[in-house]
């Protein structure tokens, strides 16, 4: 009997949209090879003191200076040994190799005033957390091609206790700065490092083609407030693989913009792939989606996936005034454990930027595809709540199994949604059980046999 249900829903995917309109090319298959760069300076050589308390602002400021003449001669590396390099916010340059060895940590001062303050970014029109600028982030590209962050598991420490402390008590007069972050960049590549203690954000590439951050350990204690992994932001060709994400909020977090900014910026986040991660969120989700989406976010596959001792693993966000769309998603091969919520999509999630937004920009959720997924110790199977004048649909959910906590756990709530679901268990609700599944979201079979348990490319 499966074998036939699972015949019929294959007939019926089989006009399905294929995740990038490209067939079977995912973002992580094609892995960019860093090649060696033809020149080399030491921090060292610009006086640089790894004693974990000289500033080295200058120090790096003046060494990617140098090296910004190596641009059109292959490009060049800043090599930084084994010490630990306290400086304030600085600026990558093109064509640059930024490596950390090991033992090496660049330590973001603890002094607000060796952060640099700088415009809101225009898709957003204020800064997220106070109106007004923002602090610069602790390592900045803007409009760079061809940039690198490396190492041999070096480290990068925002820090952040102190900035936690200053939000918390409200008494930051800007936006709190981020630990890396890339404007406008194209051919990104971050890998083999380790993020420590962000005041907000670890790794911020926004608007940004071709990313690929791969091997990178994050952390962020329970306590630290809105500290959130890696934000892909109206930027496409994203590639997140190999990745263990530890945080006060989200571990990965998708975005697009704000509100009236992000429609008139207009910039999606698209052709996004998530694999082999392991992710863990204690006060939001290992994996979200929204609430500032305005641009748009779609065609994104996540897959073989490790969710675990998180108050949310997959959240879909956004609310009345927000507009653009989360579309064309599918989630597959994931592993929950010791989840509060297994799954959540809500339409009055977040606030607003300011009061000129427009209540009737309704956004729209559509085409989410959850499949193969086991939970273990879930307190909730899944919360759908969308939106009366723009309900969210085709939410289809195959081959989900959850062990529930206790038999006192709640299972499924739903309102304003619509959707197809088959062998789930505990039952979704009736709005999640309708008979077409035509409209599911699915990648259909690719020629390497991957795509699901059992080399299943299709929702089977």
């Amino acid at each position: 009997m499966v074998v036939q249900v699972a015949l019929l829903v294959l007939l019926a995917l089989c006009n399905a949209i294929k995740v990038n309109g490209e067939g079977n090319y995912l973002q992580c298959d094609h892995n960019p090879t860093s090649q060696p760069r033809p020149h080399s300076v030491s921090i060292l050589e610009f006086g640089a003191v790894g004693d974990g308390k000289t500033l080295n602002t200058i120090a790096f400021q003046n060494a990617i200076f140098y090296l910004k003449s190596f641009a059109d001669k292959g490009g060049a590396q800043l090599y930084v040994p084994p010490g630990r390099w306290l400086t304030g916010s600085f600026n990558l340059t093109s064509h640059l190799t930024l490596f950390l060895e090991k033992g090496a940590v660049i330590l973001g001062s603890q002094d607000p005033s060796h952060w640099d303050i700088v415009e809101p970014l225009p898709s957003y029109g204020r800064g997220i957390e106070l109106p007004g600028r923002r602090y610069r982030s602790l390592v900045n590209g803007y409009m760079l091609r061809d940039v690198v962050i490396t190492g041999d598991n070096g480290t990068i420490d925002g820090q952040g206790s102190v900035w936690w402390e200053w939000f918390t008590s409200h008494s930051l007069n800007y936006t709190r700065p981020h630990l890396v972050e890339f404007v406008s960049s194209k051919d990104v590549h971050v890998s083999n490092l380790t993020f420590l203690n962000a005041p907000a954000y670890n790794i911020h590439p926004v608007y940004c083609s071709n990313v690929h951050i791969h091997n990178v350990s994050v952390y962020a204690p329970p306590g630290s407030p809105y500290t959130v992994g890696i934000v892909p932001d109206s930027s496409d060709n994203v590639c997140i693989e190999d990745c263990n994400i530890s945080t006060g909020h989200d571990a990965i977090a998708l975005k697009s913009g704000w509100d009236e900014y992000g429609i008139a910026y207009g910039r999606p986040t698209t052709n996004v792939h998530i694999r082999s991660v392991h992710l863990q969120s204690s006060t939001g989700s290992s994996l979200a989606f929204g609430s500032e989406m305005s641009g748009g976010i779609s065609n994104v596959q996540v897959e073989h996936v490790h969710l675990y001792n998180s108050f949310t693993g997959i959240q879909f966000r956004t609310t009345k005034g927000r507009g653009g769309y989360l579309r064309e998603i599918i989630i597959s091969d994931a592993n929950m454990l010791s989840i509060n919520m297994a799954f959540s999509a809500i339409g009055d999630y977040g606030s607003h930027p300011d009061d000129k937004f427009n209540p009737d920009a309704f956004p729209s959720l559509e085409k989410i595809t959850l499949h193969d997924i086991i939970g273990k110790n879930i307190i909730m199977a899944g919360n759908f709540s969308g939106i009366q004048q723009a309900p969210f649909t085709s939410m289809c959910l195959f081959n989900i199994s959850l062990s529930m906590s206790s038999a006192f756990s709640s299972c499924w709530s739903c309102s304003n949604v619509s959707g197809y679901s088959e062998l789930v268990f505990p039952e979704p609700c009736a709005d999640l059980k309708n008979s077409n599944a035509s409209s599911c979201f699915s990648i259909l079979m690719r020629p390497n046999g991957r795509g699901g348990r059992g080399g299943r490319g299709a929702i089977l």
